[in-house]
């Protein structure tokens, strides 16, 4: 059993922010904090104070965390960020929200007296006989605390405050991890009313101290208890006036946010579950029944149905009847009173579920298709424009020879740039019928097929159908927005986001299969209606050869696709510190390449020659491998390669402070090196977002091994001391917790049937009744029962299983719950 806090998070734009620079106008970018960890950074918008995102993301968490704070800066170039705001959302305010947030909220200013992290360590106890008692509070230590020096560190001392009395603690110089192991005692008031407040402080020579947090206690609840013991938040000073004039002149951001706390029990609880869906599917559709997947895409909302599609084909996926489910969605759509033209252009199961399984199965195939064409239009940022109201003259000629470009110049001239993109486009698309996925081939022939026997005199219709999810779901959305596919790590400028809207919709227009209804609706696109003729005739070829083609024997065994090998790769700057370990001896100060494969975190001086095994016809085929395929299975070896680290050696991949490197984007390693003896690889990243890509990746496929450590130091040991706390014992426990739980999800994740499975039953555990009601609603009048609807009237054998199976999940999940621990003696007050 297992107990785990994902967070969904899209921020979609902001609005009437300040400008912060000279022109009038800002560079904003969003940071997502985690309890004050840097997880996500989003995309800087150039030049504007609206600017629009639409990033979304997916953060599994520690199920203790606190907060989330998103903090809306002005990128500099040549000095530091802005902040211009930031939006604070406790984990109760989500709670308040179970089926998620969703709107505007204000920007705040950032008060550098809120802006504080960190947790301390204490120890409180009565002492003494009836009139003579003592309040001891041992301060033993401290950790992450907020840095508020320049050197990316603070000097912490503690204050302590009871019944009007105050003692201070020493300072400890240059450490967010200080331990102090003082012990101080205030005689105890009577009766035992009195608040302790324990304040950390920084300390600082010149000016006033900065405040790090405090924990105010009420003590009432420890004379009965005598001792309390624990590690305690430290919370900002909510005692200041709360001053609005500020709120809502920083601006807004519009914010979806969905916490989900989820308790997942071991899989074979799931299995009478499992085991029921796809026994249905294999069922197929029965004339005058109504189908359980029938019941659930009536009553499930189109607010979660995305949701439910992307649980479902997963769940198909692991099972390997995610072809058979697909088919089942495709029948039952066209089982419906249905136009040949419309077909699959709502947000139905079916339509929802076929988009899923694109972007699980399909990304690397995406990004081989449509990666070159997509570099092209960021590199050459040329001006494409159709539209004459949109059209933009300029001068053209050398100097001394200037004249004005007429409007049917520069039509022309953007037509010819966009007939050249277009045609790269399709070819890049014509070509990589080899490269598709077998398991995406292989749906899109049954899709192809039932609707050719859907409409037999609609022969056009098939060709849509595959196109309304190939072109007009997949293809075109990444093409129009290329950052929120990974295609690119930063959004496009004006200029080129115009000249990537184009293309999507010109692609789309061919995908229609239709040119000439586009023209009508737009007649500006007159000029380009020869190239998307050409284009359609091209497209209709290109899905004859993709559906038209038989895998080879194997493709049965290969009903999941195989998981890319690279899992990530990519240069890191290895540093050099005292004692590191003898793989990366030879390494220190240089830039390496390195790449995470199922096995091992090897390094070299660059890629090299690759070994690769094709699974293109669904079977693995030795001796190379066809190089349109984007889904060969590559196991990198590196020319003069230097060494790897086997991931069962790997015990932890967490952040280094800042002050270690003089950065924020340095990772540590710590691994077993073949000695048996505990080393330790601290690896630069260019970014904050590549740095908990990689932290992500490792955590991912080390989170099961045995030997993970449960502490680890963010600093790194110098001299004869650890720069974090200060410690002298090498080999000593850390100072922090690891983090191994965050991770930020990704469409190439491992398949976890286990957890697919909790959220569909989730999901159905809250349309129990519905489902009832919409099955007699939804049976024919002539079957229909006259007699009572309600508990006790007959339903058909997989509605009743289902309804049982969800009620001893339910009995399951009530007997997990752990018992609840006793309140503690010691009363922490959020004052």
């Amino acid at each position: 059993m297992a107990r785990r806090s994902a967070l969904s998070i899209r921020i979609v734009e902001g609005r009437n922010l300040p400008a912060k620079d000279i022109t009038g106008s800002s560079d904003p970018y969003c940071i997502v904090k985690i309890d004050d960890e840097a997880i996500i950074r989003t995309a800087t918008v150039w030049k504007t104070l609206s600017p629009f995102w639409g990033e979304e993301y997916e953060v599994q968490l520690q199920p203790g965390f606190h907060s989330i704070s998103i903090y809306v800066m002005d990128e500099d170039a040549l000095s530091r960020d802005d902040i211009i705001g930031k939006v604070c959302i406790t984990r109760d305010m989500l709670a308040e929200h179970p089926k998620g947030y969703s709107g505007w909220m204000s920007l705040s200013e950032v008060d550098p007296d809120e802006e504080v992290q960190g947790e301390i360590h204490l120890r409180v106890e009565v002492l003494g006989s009836q009139g003579s008692r003592r309040l001891r509070c041992s301060v033993l230590e401290a950790r992450d605390l907020a840095r508020k020096d320049r050197n990316g560190a603070s000097d912490p001392f503690v204050r302590l405050r009871y019944n009007g009395k105050t003692q201070e603690s020493t300072v400890v110089k240059k450490s967010c991890y200080p331990r102090w192991n003082e012990t101080f005692e205030f005689e105890l008031a009577e009766p035992a009313g009195e608040k302790l407040c324990v304040e950390v402080w920084d300390w600082d020579l010149v000016g006033r101290n900065d405040f790090l947090g405090k924990v105010v206690f009420s003590v009432q609840g420890l004379e009965a208890a005598g001792q309390e013991e624990g590690w305690f938040r430290l919370w900002p000073d909510k005692s200041k006036p709360i001053e609005d004039e500020c709120r809502g002149s920083l601006g807004s951001l519009q914010l979806q946010v969905k916490l989900r706390d989820e308790t997942v029990l071991p899989s074979h609880c799931y299995q009478p579950l499992v085991q029921l869906l796809c026994q249905e599917v294999k069922l197929g559709r029965q004339d005058g029944q109504v189908h359980l997947v029938t019941l659930l895409d009536e009553t499930t909302t189109a607010e979660c149905r995305q949701e439910v599609a992307i649980n479902l084909v997963k769940l198909f996926l692991g099972q390997g009847l995610v072809k058979e489910f697909l088919d089942l969605l495709f029948e039952l759509e066209l089982a419906k009173p249905c136009e040949p033209n419309t077909l699959f252009r709502s947000n139905s199961l079916a339509s929802k579920s076929m988009e899923s399984f694109l972007k699980v199965t399909g990304m690397p195939y995406l990004h081989f298709v449509l990666g070159p064409i997509i570099t092209r239009v960021f590199e050459e940022k040329k001006y494409v424009e159709l539209d004459p109201g949109k059209v933009e003259i300029k001068d053209v000629g050398c100097s001394g020879l200037h004249r004005v470009q007429t409007e049917g110049e520069v039509i022309e001239q953007g037509r010819q740039h966009l007939q050249s993109y277009l045609g790269e486009l399709l070819d890049a698309i014509v070509r990589s019928a080899p490269a598709c996925p077998p398991l995406i081939r292989a749906a899109f022939r049954q899709l192809f097929q039932r609707v050719g026997e859907r409409f037999p005199e609609h022969q056009h219709a098939k060709f849509v159908a595959v196109t309304s999810f190939l072109c007009l779901r997949f293809f075109s959305p990444a093409v129009m927005t290329p950052k929120l596919f990974q295609l690119r790590a930063t959004h496009a400028d004006a200029r080129t986001s115009r000249t990537l809207l184009l293309l999507a919709k010109a692609i789309q227009l061919v995908g229609n299969m239709e040119p000439a209804a586009g023209r009508a609706k737009e007649t500006w696109l007159s000029p380009l209606l020869p190239a998307l003729q050409q284009g359609t005739a091209r497209m209709r070829d290109f899905i004859t050869r993709l559906v038209g083609t038989e895998e080879e024997q194997g493709e049965e065994e290969g009903e999941g696709r195989p998981p890319p090998a690279v899992l990530k790769e990519g240069l890191l700057l290895v540093h050099k510190t005292r004692g590191k370990g003898p793989l990366l001896a030879a390494a220190a100060g240089k830039k390496l390449h390195f790449c995470l494969t199922g096995e091992s975190l090897s390094f070299g001086k660059s890629p090299g020659a690759e070994v690769r095994a094709c699974w293109g016809g669904g079977g693995r085929q030795q001796g190379g491998a066809d190089p349109l395929c984007p889904l060969c299975v590559c196991v990198c070896l590196f020319h003069q390669r230097i060494g790897a680290i086997a991931l069962g050696d790997i015990l932890a991949a967490e952040k280094v402070e800042e002050k270690s490197f003089g950065s924020s984007h340095v990772m540590q390693v710590v691994y077993l090196a073949s000695g048996g003896q505990q080393e330790t690889a601290y690896l630069q990243c260019k970014c904050v977002n590549e740095l908990n890509q990689w932290l992500s990746a490792l955590r991912k496929v080390c989170g099961n091994n045995p030997r993970v450590l449960r502490s680890y130091h963010p600093g790194v040991f110098r001299g004869d001391k650890w720069s974090c706390c200060h410690q002298r014992d090498r080999t000593g426990l850390g100072c922090d917790r690891t983090r191994h739980g965050v991770t930020l999800q990704d469409w190439s994740d491992p398949l976890e049937p286990a957890v697919e499975a909790q959220r569909l039953f989730q999901h159905l555990q809250g349309l129990r009744n519905t489902l009832r009601d919409k099955y007699w609603e939804l049976l024919e009048p002539e079957h229909a029962q006259n007699g009572p609807r309600g508990e006790d009237a007959a339903l058909p054998e997989g509605l009743s299983r289902l309804l049982a199976v969800l009620a001893e999940l339910e009995r399951c999940h009530g007997r997990a719950q752990p018992p609840r621990s006793p309140a503690p003696a010691l009363l922490q007050l959020q004052t």
